[in-house]
């Protein structure tokens, strides 16, 4: 076992590519459908896919388009010019025996993403992002000796995004990967939707005693920032422990094992000589103009940080505003109620509406919300004036969200607003200092604690109507205090 002493003596070095499948209609070189996430296998395919011979592949226009967003979300602007080139490598789930992808010239170069990590900023840099084709989905049925290929996927246009090594723990790696994964869905590039792939994380980890950089290993395939994490944690272990046995790490992709919590083997890691690139003959260069790149600039939607500065001014934890930024949509809600309202509505909304992240991002918690920002600010308007509890204002929104309504019309048909009327509240409290006069002997003495009971009993009494505010205001006031 190696105790922390020993852990403490390396340090990892992180860096993390990222394959974001862009959401096209259509596929990056071929005229068929992008999304299989439902489709029988082999059945969104065309001779292109199949690589037969003399198919000609076209380019996706709107892949160039997207590739612009997200060079954008990336801190940067595309480059002018790029080309695509051809990958050789043989696999049954890549008919052409080459993948069309950008090697030399990519489309993305030198961004960066700003993290935080215990109220601390750091910043990412980002090496290269590439437009290129996904390759088809190899199975491997249980007990048969066959493997089955699904071209589905093959020719989905991915842009893989390559990080600096500028990560040195699991908490910036995993960090590191939730704030590509907002920018991305956010910038409108990608779904983003982790269960299903459109976003896959590569890490590569090594370790060392000294500067110079250890032999790394190449973790494929993560599919949440939970597994990025452990996989990472679990990599920097197992590297140190062989290296203080006297082994030496092998280069080598591996891959994660989430029921195990454990990476293992797959084989051993190419290097670009083997690749043997070449520019691909039937693709032509890309050439983006001026006047382009400034049109897509000006149609950016807010980012992630447009949020985070927004919401600066609700006066909300840092945590809080994480877990509303979480889900776009409830993002947009609470800014327009900002936009339309005073402050204390948004952040009253923001309480109501937000839901904590999850690790693995699955979009189960995603999608429109079925309120609108009138009902939420007639509603908190209802707290403000005292016609509603905070209590009952949640029971409210549930109606809202299930059924529609009026917030005022609901709570009214609920028997929820409160009752206001001080000569109303007056006699219910007139009542609750006469059946609890102990209570009230104890305020008269100063237990101020005791005021919280008679509220209660005036609550209690009213059916949870009476106004708690005006109630003890009165008590003080029947009690000459």
């Amino acid at each position: 076992m190696i105790t922390e002493d020993v852990l403490a003596e390396y340090t990892a070095t992180i860096g993390i590519e990222c394959h974001v499948q862009l959401k096209t209609k259509t596929k990056l070189f071929a005229a068929v459908g992008n999304d299989a996430r439902e489709a029988p296998p082999n059945t969104l395919v065309s001779h292109i896919c199949f690589g037969l011979p003399g198919a000609l592949p076209v380019l996706n226009k709107e892949a160039i388009y997207l590739a612009t967003k997200a060079a954008f979300a990336l801190g940067t602007e595309p480059e002018r010019f790029s080309k695509f080139d051809r990958k050789h490598y043989f696999y049954p789930d890549l008919p052409k025996g080459y993948q069309i992808s950008q090697y030399d010239e990519p489309i993305i170069t030198k961004g960066e993403i700003t993290i935080e990590l215990d109220g601390e900023p750091k910043k990412i840099g980002i090496t290269r992002a590439h437009l290129e084709e996904d390759a088809g989905k190899s199975t491997h049925p249980a007990g048969a000796d066959y493997s089955l290929v699904d071209l589905n996927r093959a020719g989905t246009p991915l842009l893989e995004i390559v990080s600096e090594p500028d990560m040195h723990t699991s908490a910036e790696a995993k960090a590191y990967a939730r704030e590509l994964y907002l920018r991305m869905k956010y910038a409108g590039v990608s779904e983003a939707n982790l269960y299903y792939g459109n976003m896959r994380f590569d890490v590569n980890v090594s370790v060392s005693k000294t500067d110079e950089l250890g032999t790394r290993s190449e973790t494929k395939n993560l599919n949440s920032f939970r597994s990025v994490e452990k996989a990472v944690d679990y990599e920097i272990r197992r590297q140190i422990e062989r290296l203080e046995k006297g082994e030496k790490i092998v280069q080598e992709t591996r891959g994660w094992d989430d029921a195990k919590q454990k990476t293992f083997s797959q084989r051993s890691k190419e290097n670009a000589d083997d690749y043997r690139y070449m520019p691909d003959p039937d693709i032509p260069p890309v050439v983006i103009e001026e006047d382009y790149i400034e049109k897509i600039r000006k149609e950016m939607p807010d980012l992630p940080d447009d949020y985070r500065q927004k919401f600066s001014a609700i006066n909300i934890d840092a945590q809080v505003v994480e877990d509303i930024i979480a889900v776009p949509e409830t993002a947009k809600l609470v800014s327009g109620i900002l936009e339309q309202s005073e402050a204390e509505h948004a952040r009253r909304a923001a309480f109501w509406m937000m839901q904590p992240a999850s690790d693995d991002a699955d979009d189960a918690q995603d999608g429109q919300q079925s309120v609108t920002s009138d009902q939420l600010i007639a509603l908190s308007r209802l707290v403000s004036d005292n016609k509603l509890s905070s209590t009952a204002a949640k029971e409210v929104l549930v109606e809202l969200i299930k059924n529609g309504g009026e917030p005022e019309q609901v709570a009214a048909d609920k028997n929820l607003l409160q009752v206001s009327d001080e000569g109303e509240v007056a006699k219910i409290v007139e009542q609750a200092l006469k059946d609890n006069p102990k209570a009230a002997e104890d305020v008269k003495n100063g237990e101020m604690k005791a005021i919280g009971f008679l509220v209660g009993q005036v609550m209690k009494a009213s059916q949870g109507k009476a106004n708690p505010g005006l109630a003890q205001q009165l008590i003080k006031k029947r009690l000459g205090l």
